[in-house]
């Protein structure tokens, strides 16, 4: 259950997205409906892996439709340590300010990748490379909107679901109810875990807007980002009402099982463990990312 979390409906957020094709990635810009104020979710910074190259191409949208609609950005939230893309919060952050957040676990996350990415004394441990670490049931503010956040592990230890006004932004823990659950394979990833949290989700009111992170279009239809709790309960095709905890995990586990690992997993995971920022850059004045080999 969501316990004291509530969602208000006397607040409904202007929620415009922004899509990164390559990724299948939303980023959101959030704005509160009685002020000026808004926050950035999940924002993107584009890799061309082969050529070793960033781009910010998507992230300059997002500063641009901020200054062109005079908007104050307080807030960048982080719904998870991404696997998939690489996180613009700095350079954004540099541009307009702000301040970053994400789920308090993601000590836990850095740990562990600390350790896959022989990431050395220099890379700390303790989440101190973000502006806040939410717990569970902290509330923040955008302008004049309280916000919620929730602890929805199970795709990753650090997941989190933001309430903010009316909308939940969800993260990898749901997709729309064609698409189904993220995956629940990677270190410190449980299925079992992945739905109790769904249901903290699912257990919201039925008219909660909930925006994906992802979109990967099944079936060929058109891309799509928000639904409701009441569709996801009544259609999802891996934990619609009726599936039982038992029956999602050993779909989940199955269906994980034959999944390769993401396209961008080893430069996402060592630049968002960082919050966004690049390793340092060695005595020849060039930044590498490393590619372990054998260890995911």
């Amino acid at each position: 259950m969501t316990d004291n979390i509530r969602v208000d409906f006397d607040h409904k957020p202007e929620v415009v997205p922004f899509f990164d094709e390559p990724t299948n990635t939303f980023s959101y810009v959030v704005k509160d409906p009685t002020s000026k104020s808004c926050a950035v979710v999940d924002s993107v910074m584009e890799i061309d892996y082969a050529a070793g190259r960033l781009s910010l191409d998507g992230a300059d949208k997002i500063i641009d439709y901020i200054r062109s609609h005079d908007l104050k950005l307080e807030w960048f939230i982080e719904t998870h340590v991404h696997a998939d893309h690489l996180s613009a919060a700095p350079y954004i952050q540099e541009k307009l300010g702000g301040r970053v957040g994400i789920g308090s676990q993601i000590t836990v996350v850095q740990d562990t990748f600390g350790k896959i990415f022989n990431a050395g004394t220099e890379f700390a441990r303790d989440g101190s490379q973000f502006d806040q670490l939410f717990e569970d049931g902290d509330e923040y503010t955008v302008g004049n909107m309280v916000c919620h956040a929730i602890h929805t592990p199970g795709h990753t230890p650090a997941c989190m679901t933001h309430i903010m006004g009316d909308a939940a932004f969800v993260g990898d823990t749901l997709f729309m109810p064609d698409g189904g659950t993220a995956r629940a394979d990677f270190p410190g990833g449980d299925a079992r875990i992945l739905y109790k949290s769904i249901q903290r989700v699912l257990s919201l009111p039925d008219e909660t807007r909930l925006f994906m992170c992802h979109d990967y279009m099944p079936n060929g239809r058109e891309v799509e980002y928000e639904t409701t709790v009441a569709a996801e309960k009544e259609a999802n095709i891996h934990v619609h009402v009726g599936t039982s905890e038992d029956q999602f995990v050993a779909m989940r586990e199955a269906r994980d099982a034959t999944l390769g690992m993401p396209r961008l997993i080893l430069p996402s995971l060592q630049v968002n463990m960082r919050a966004g920022h690049l390793p340092g850059a060695e005595d020849n004045g060039t930044v590498y990312l490393k590619l372990p080999l054998n260890v995911l």
